[in-house]
Parts: C-alpha cells; structure tokens; sequence
C-alpha cells in the first residue's frame, strides 16, 4: 500500500474528488434516448414516468446531493455537497407532502472532518453511509449506527464488504427495507484518480455480520458493465433496482443518467436496465418513495445541486 498512498490524495478526499470531477466538468444535458428489456421476454421493464418536481426543504438552502428517503416516508436525508472545499456531512429533514419537507439540522453523532455521505437505512432504524476517514488505515469506508430522532450511535465499519486492496473502495451503499442485503459499490482507483472501475456488488446478512453474496455476478450481470455504475436504489421486494450510469471514460463530454431494471423473483437476475428518458440533464442518486411508485434524485442545475422528485405514470 505504500507506493499507492503516495501517489493518490488523502483517504478523505477519494470519494469527495470523484464526485467533485463530476461537478466541475459536467454540463447539464438532455437525454432522448430509452431501452426495453428484448433479450428477457418473462420482464416488462418499460415504466413511463411523468414530469419531474422541483422538491423544497423548507428552512435549508445549501447543497442536496444523495438523497436516501426513509422506508416510511417520514425522513428524508441527504448529504450536502460532495467537494474537498467544503465539510460533506449528512442531513435530515421530515415530510410535509412529496415536495416539501421540513429541514432539521446535521445529523449529531457523526460529523467529522472527513466525509459522511451516501444515507440508507432499513425499516428498523438502522443506518449505513459512506465514511473515507480511515480508508488508509482500514481500507473500510462503509459504516453502519442505530438511528434515533436526528442522531446515529453505536457507529461501526461493516466487515466483509472492502476488497482490502489499495485502490479499491467502496464508494456508495444502499441497504434493503428488511436489513438483510447490502447493495454497494466496487470502485477502483488509481494515481490518476478515478474510479477506473465502478460495479455493483450485493452482500447478505450472516447472523450479526455480512458476507458478500457468491450468486452477486449472475444477479447483476445485465447491470455490471464497462460503463461506471453507482448509486443503488432497492424496492422493498428488491424486484426493481434504480442505479445511475456513466458511459465511457470521465471527459467533459461524460454524461450521467438514472436507470431502472425488474426482476419477478429475488432469486432471479435483473432485467436489462431502461433508461428513466423522463429525468433529464446531469442526475444521480435516486432513491424510492415510501411506495415505490416515485423516486427522489438530485439534479445539476447551474452550480448548484438540488432535488427532484418524478412519479410512474399508471
């Protein structure tokens, strides 16, 4: 690990970097293009969606990036933004209606100097989120608390999930309602920066640990590509998974997109993933509505990032 911790920047700023490349060379583009799934006839995976809203949180007016909406509905956390020029924490916030929520406040237990970013959490108030603090001590950046009424304890790092490999971490993670599948990022770094590499990997609950999932390539063959895929979004039933997507290498000409994909079963693959053609310019980091019929992301728009929400048409 020595020669690598020599060439790259501080473990803090690993994540931070990559999403503030985005930032700065990534223009606002609209998509016109769209998918189906053809090559698995069992799987309609063709789902309009209607005309985004703009989402307001009331009481707050800085940066919302990562948007992770509780199982329930009632709390909606995000982080701010993800740039080594300002300190990226997490937030929270609770719901008046589908587009307007009620700031809160940082969420307390958990702030450092470093990055907290990337919220999840399952139907029993437990939160993961992505920490780079101690990536070079460690080679862990997922971490899991008990969350309670604005506030995280008894934080740990999840075992099992990092590669322990220089260069490799683990940059997003997204947990199921049940808490007993991770979906989270493999993202390989290099002197250059990066990621080079960024796919999906899926790890199960064993008892009080978790323990990467053997079946994970099969699972997500249609999804794992060449591109850059990142940011997880699971249904309840885990039959639908909304992911973002970065064709080809990172150049100014580089664009993100949301994607869905189904599946009939938990044991089956995912479909071939659609293109959401609905969401348009640069958008990453959905994450479902309290009934899966909705999804919340974050939008580029000027310098700025903020929130929007787009519902399935029936």
């Amino acid at each position: 690990m020595k020669p690598f911790r020599k060439k790259v920047v501080l473990a803090k700023n690993i994540y931070m970097n990559f999403r503030a490349l985005l930032v700065i060379i990534f223009s606002v583009l609209t998509v016109s293009c769209s998918s189906t799934d053809e090559e698995n006839p069992m799987i309609d995976t063709t789902i309009q969606f209607g005309s985004p809203q703009r989402v307001t949180v009331q009481g707050y007016d800085g940066q919302i990036m990562e948007p992770f909406l509780s199982r329930d509905g009632n709390i909606l956390f995000f982080n701010n933004l993800n740039n080594p020029s300002v300190d990226t924490n997490l937030h929270w916030s609770t719901r008046i209606n589908n587009t307007l929520f009620e700031y809160k406040g940082e969420l307390q237990g958990v702030a450092t100097e470093s990055l907290e970013g990337v919220p999840t959490m399952d139907q029993n108030n437990t939160m993961y989120y992505v920490y780079t603090g101690d990536y070079f001590q460690t080679l862990q950046s997922i971490y899991t608390g008990n969350y309670s009424q604005g506030s995280l304890s008894n934080i740990s790092a999840v075992e099992n999930l990092s590669l322990n490999e220089p260069g490799w971490l683990n940059f997003d993670v997204e947990v199921s309602n049940d808490g007993q599948s991770l979906y989270f990022v493999d993202g390989l770094y290099d002197e250059n920066g990066g990621p080079r590499q960024a796919n999906f990997s899926i790890a199960r609950k064993n008892g009080d640990e978790f323990q990467r999932d053997p079946n994970s390539a099969t699972l997500l063959a249609n999804i794992n590509t060449d591109d850059l895929e990142y940011a997880a979004a699971i249904s309840k039933d885990e039959l639908e998974l909304c992911f973002t997507r970065i064709i080809g290498a990172i150049t100014v000409d580089s664009e993100a997109h949301i994607y869905i994909a189904t599946r009939t079963s938990t044991t089956m693959p995912f479909s071939e993933p659609q293109e959401i053609t609905e969401i348009t310019g640069f958008v990453e980091g959905p994450t479902f509505s309290a009934d899966d019929n909705g999804l919340y992301y974050h939008k580029k728009e000027n310098s700025d990032f903020v929130l929007y929400y787009i519902e399935k048409l029936p």
